[in-house]
């Protein structure tokens, strides 16, 4: 039995899904665009284009790089700086955005990292300023500037959003990342033919405009226009009588919030203000730990697809770039449908890591089955939809109905707020090992080939599922009880 959801649920679910989906568009757009980058910072494009960058104006006087390569591995570097520093943003994020408004704190990520990408890809080509050391400090800047808004989408969807059908709800959302790539791609393309800069210029506006539209019209919580959560008290009366029905981690989370409807708030005094609760205390929550390693692991997986899905295929196959992109768009469609059908299977079960589980043992198959895909694009994408059901499914659970879970647990104490914190620990753990998985995949491939990167993702996978064994024995173990409790009653 879900709750009745009015209109505010609608806005609040689609703006705070389309804040992402912007952030994400502007990540894909710098990916769309590095060849045109590099080509733009090498000696040879300025003389191909010396009506437009003469050489004595670019590159006598800044003299970036000497070639493509060198370039390119300076993109490479800025990839890191940028995971590492959007990590690192991450723990601080999540402990911001639990004291402070959630919508000031999401609006300033949005609009700042909007002005950080205009400047490093719009206004210094107009200004014929190139300069590495400011490059990198603006790529750190946008890291930390992006990293304030995944703690705060997954926290206010975890206000609007109860326990009661967070996984279907959830694991539909969570498609954000995936339907902003697909814009960026589309936008980039569309005016990469006047220039790089214009790419940047237009997904900057569009994700400022966004932020605009997000500090007007976005209401953080139902608090804040007098709905009580009574929907879930009625809920509550049947969760207690059959734990069948109950989330991951907690049995009673909508005791923990404020109930009172609009009549007893007239009646009764306004209860104080939500306690933030401490980094250390969030960190040390039930199942914080587990799910934040596992999902460090499970997102190096998840972001290598991201990030080398279409340079695999053109290298391994001899496909073209084009046909490369295209073919790795099936990977996101399938962590779309992994997260959707996923989640609402959880709903179902009331336990969130037995469905985990299952799905990553089959991801663990379907890696070896995408390492030996012949060359043939119709059975290359079959294998590419399976997998990113199999791998993105998990992943865009535990980054979102997961952490939302976690967040709002019986162990919190004084109705503390929590949300945005647990969401930044795990998001920014997984960052952590997206980071460090990106070198670690170019030094197996050049070392040892692609074969042992698919084992290396392998091995990858299943240390995701021993990270969580503990809660995945407990959550079965509670099935079972269940199970023989009905048989008794029957």
């Amino acid at each position: 039995m879900w709750p009745p959801y009015t209109y505010h649920h609608l806005l609040a679910f689609l703006l705070t899904f389309f804040s992402y989906v912007l952030l994400h568009s502007s990540r894909k757009t710098f990916s769309n665009v590095k060849v045109s980058i590099s080509a733009q910072w090498t000696p040879s494009a300025l003389q191909q284009n010396g009506s437009t960058l003469s050489p004595g104006e670019t590159w006598e006087e800044n003299k970036l790089f000497t070639d493509v390569g060198e370039a390119t591995m300076f993109l490479g570097a800025l990839d890191s700086i940028f995971l590492f520093s959007y990590a690192v943003g991450l723990y601080i994020s999540g402990v911001i955005g639990d004291r402070f408004n959630l919508r000031y704190v999401l609006s300033f990520g949005l609009c700042g990292s909007a002005i950080t990408e205009f400047v490093f890809g719009t206004l210094t080509e107009w200004l014929h300023f190139y300069n590495v050391y400011f490059y990198c400090v603006l790529w750190v800047l946008n890291g930390l500037l992006q990293s304030t808004v995944w703690p705060c989408v997954v926290a206010i969807m975890g206000n609007w959003f109860g326990k009661s059908g967070r996984g279907f709800v959830f694991g539909l959302w969570s498609a954000c990342a995936s339907v902003g790539n697909i814009l960026g791609a589309f936008l980039a393309s569309s005016v990469l033919k006047y220039g790089y800069e214009y790419a940047f210029l237009v997904t900057s506006v569009v994700q400022f405009a966004g932020g605009v539209v997000v500090f007007f019209g976005l209401l953080t919580s139902p608090k804040e226009i007098g709905l009580s959560d009574y929907s879930e008290t009625i809920l509550k009366s049947v969760t207690r009588d059959s734990d069948s029905q109950r989330p991951l981690m907690s049995d009673d989370e909508d005791e923990l919030c404020d109930e009172y409807s609009i009549q007893q708030q007239d009646e009764e005094p306004d209860e104080p203000q939500p306690k933030a609760i401490g980094f250390l205390e969030a960190f040390c929550l039930p199942g914080v730990i587990p799910y934040s390693l596992a999902y460090a692991c499970l997102k190096l997986v998840n972001y290598s697809f991201f990030f080398w899905l279409p340079f695999y295929l053109s290298n391994n196959f001899g496909w073209k770039e084009v046909q490369a992109d295209r073919l790795s768009v099936w990977y996101d469609v399938g962590g779309i449908v992994g997260g959707t059908v996923q989640g609402l299977i959880s709903d179902l079960l009331g336990k969130r890591a037995p469905v985990l589980a299952i799905s990553l043992l089959l991801a663990m198959g379907a890696l070896v089955g995408y390492s030996h895909s012949p060359n043939n694009q119709l059975v290359n994408g079959a294998l590419l939809a399976t997998t990113g059901f199999l791998i993105g499914g998990p992943s865009n659970m535990i980054s979102s109905a997961i952490s939302a879970d976690l967040g709002r647990q019986d162990a919190l104490q004084n109705c503390q707020e929590a949300l945005a914190t647990v969401t930044g620990i795990v998001d920014g753990t997984g960052s952590f090992g997206a980071a460090a998985g990106q070198y670690l995949v170019s030094l197996i491939e050049s070392k040892l080939g692609w074969m042992c990167v698919f084992y290396f993702f392998i091995i990858m996978t299943g240390c995701s599922i021993l990270f969580i064994i503990p809660l995945i024995y407990r959550e079965i173990r509670s099935l079972c009880r269940d199970s023989q409790a009905r048989t008794h009653q029957l």
